[in-house]
């Protein structure tokens, strides 16, 4: 019976850092306002011209290439987790193939915005499973802080969001308890318009125009607290529904990586499911919301500080705008 596990980890983020005092020189804001509300304490922004979408997820794969052994003529297939691609089309999965030199190879992308890279990781691990594919690289990159504006207006969603790759490798094993135990991700749109970025859209005849952009609609929203509400409801479900699936519990938990939203919906996760200070690992202070590259991002820097070592239980979960939101069990 085939199974999928993790062979390499990588993660790359541009040079620029943005610091919340930064931020104070376009918006009345402080750094204890956004520290207190979100915990984060700085960012990294892209730099035109040097970092793209695609280009900073090649970085982070060509590390986790390098710890896994791998040449990337080894990749079989690509799944790429983005909501911010180099071009409305085609995707940057295949622009990815092209600087990854595999032309041929499949390139699937995926847009479920802050659970993409949980989702994008279920997608392929039923690839290897079904002994259809032995390795597939999943990345997850975001360039968000030109979607933003730095202003009064955008306050509330630029002071969170930040620039960033991670990458992670599957092969296919067929070891026993190794590797991806389980995912589980689910949807409900019901609450789509909550958070969302609507324009430009194909629903008008003028996916964009001036008004648009004076009356501040090509920029994203965000209802902060129904947001936070259901983030805080589904993350501790999602997380137990994958130790239930494993008859396992939160003790069994070496490492949790939450998606990496708001230091205080993390807080009140690790509060919830009674987990110690180091069962959690948490780098939003550094990076801010990366949203599909967040978890891959955590996940590699917490295997080069030491946080994950063999035969660890790993929990990754997410929760985004859709709403969805998913969870893995990984036994490294």
């Amino acid at each position: 019976m085939f199974h999928s596990k993790i062979a390499g980890v990588g993660h790359y983020v541009p040079e620029m850092v943005v610091t919340n005092e930064e931020l104070t020189k376009h918006m009345e804001t402080s750094d204890a306002w956004i520290q207190e509300r979100t915990g984060i304490k700085e960012r990294r922004f892209f730099k035109e011209g040097v970092d793209t979408v695609s280009g900073m997820a090649a970085n982070a794969a060509k590390i986790a290439l390098q710890r896994a052994g791998l040449e990337a003529r080894d990749i079989d297939m690509i799944v790429f987790a983005t909501l911010s691609p180099d071009y409305s089309f085609p995707g940057s999965g295949v622009l990815l193939q092209r600087i990854l030199d595999l032309p041929g190879i499949p390139a699937l992308d995926i847009r479920q915005q802050c659970a993409g890279f949980i989702y994008a990781l279920s997608v392929a691990d039923q690839f290897i499973k079904s002994g259809t594919y032995k390795t597939i690289l999943v990345v997850g990159s975001e360039i968000q802080s030109n979607i933003m504006e730095l202003s009064n207006r955008g306050r509330n969603m630029s002071v969170i969001f930040g620039d960033g790759a991670g990458a992670v490798l599957l092969q296919q094993t067929t070891e026993h308890n190794k590797g991806i135990l389980s995912t589980h991700i689910h949807a409900d749109g019901t609450f789509a318009e909550e958070l969302m970025l609507e324009h430009p859209g194909s629903k008008r005849k003028e996916r964009f125009n001036k008004e648009m952009a004076e009356k501040g609609e090509l920029l994203p929203v965000m209802n902060g607290q129904l947001v936070f509400k259901h983030a805080v409801q589904r993350f501790p479900e999602v997380i137990k529904e994958a130790l239930d699936a494993n008859s396992l519990n939160t003790s069994d938990i070496d490492l949790l990586i939450p998606h990496q939203a708001n230091l205080r919906i993390a807080e009140y996760i690790q509060k919830s499911l009674k987990l110690r200070d180091d069962q959690v690992f948490n780098n939003i202070q550094k990076y801010g919301n990366t949203t599909a590259a967040s978890i891959p991002l955590a996940l590699s820097e917490a295997f080069e500080e030491g946080r994950i070592k063999e035969g660890d239980l790993v929990c990754m979960a997410a929760f985004g705008s859709g709403f969805v939101w998913g969870s893995a069990l990984v036994r490294w």
